[in-house]
């Protein structure tokens, strides 16, 4: 039988690490802090009636200018060093992936992120993603910031869940006509039913929604040390399959549910392999 892949998609933002990521190093390093950033970018949103993901690229290149700043890949990446993490988080991916080749199944993580990919790119655990989705700038020749390349809102996210799905992962001039292409579901590289998506709130709604309905598993996360809240919501909505704390550490909720989810995917493969 062929090792099905599992494929682990998770945001980033208040899922993975405590908080915003731009609230560890970039606010602070303008002269700001994190309620008058955010809402300056709630203003400009409404006031322009802009997209908000374009509101706070917008916002952060302002301030750069204003704080005669050089913003560049390389700062950014360092940024992605002050980054902290949920309990767990910085063995999760080694852990799973050794439980996953354990089943008999390829795991593979992913991120989905209406963050920076640039602070991403930074952090300790970049290296265990086989790919990052996230907005990201355009640098000129000096290597500054120039221009908002790509923005990943809310609605824009699934996007990606659809090229995970089908394995268009690369983002080029051809990958549209690719995506768009009519394939069945089980000759698909990763179906839906073997994915699980990892958010925190409403603005993962979309995507935790169609894996769900596809037969993947959507937990949201909430943060342990400020309750539940939202989260709830969403499983008495129907839109998500769980809602656990952001503990990531070995033995907690979030393992043992993956783990089972896992564990579930390689028998339902095991089971459909008799069938052909």
């Amino acid at each position: 039988m062929k090792k099905p892949i599992v494929a682990l998609m998770y945001d980033f933002d208040k899922t993975l690490c405590t908080k915003d990521m731009q609230e560890y190093g970039f606010i602070p390093g303008v002269g700001m802090d994190a309620i008058s950033f955010w809402k300056e970018v709630g203003d400009l949103t409404d006031e322009q009636q802009m997209d908000n993901i374009l509101a706070y690229m917008f916002k952060m290149v302002e301030k750069c200018k204003e704080s005669k700043i050089r913003i560049t890949r390389k700062k950014f990446n360092k940024l992605g060093k002050d980054v902290e993490f949920f309990d767990g988080v910085d063995t999760w991916f080694k852990r799973i992936n050794k439980y996953g080749k354990k089943q008999g199944v390829r795991i593979e993580h992913y991120i989905v992120s209406s963050g920076i990919k640039e602070i991403i790119e930074g952090t300790a655990v970049a290296k265990y993603f086989k790919k990052i989705y996230a907005c990201e700038f355009m640098y000129d020749y000096n290597g500054i910031i120039q221009w908002p390349k790509f923005a990943v809102n809310y609605t824009a996210k699934t996007q990606f869940l659809f090229r995970i799905n089908k394995g268009v992962l690369e983002i080029d001039s051809k990958s549209a006509d690719k995506l768009n292409h009519y394939l069945p579901e089980d000759e698909r590289r990763v179906p839906f039913r073997n994915m699980i998506y990892i958010g925190d709130g409403f603005t993962d709604v979309p995507c935790m929604k169609l894996v769900k309905a596809n037969g993947g598993q959507s937990i949201a996360v909430y943060n342990p040390e400020k309750g539940s809240g939202v989260v709830q919501e969403l499983v008495k909505d129907d839109r998500v399959n769980y809602a656990l704390p952001a503990d990531y550490s070995e033995g907690s909720d979030m393992e043992t549910i993956v783990k089972s989810i896992i564990k579930k995917i390689e028998a339902v493969a095991e089971m459909e392999s008799y069938k052909k």
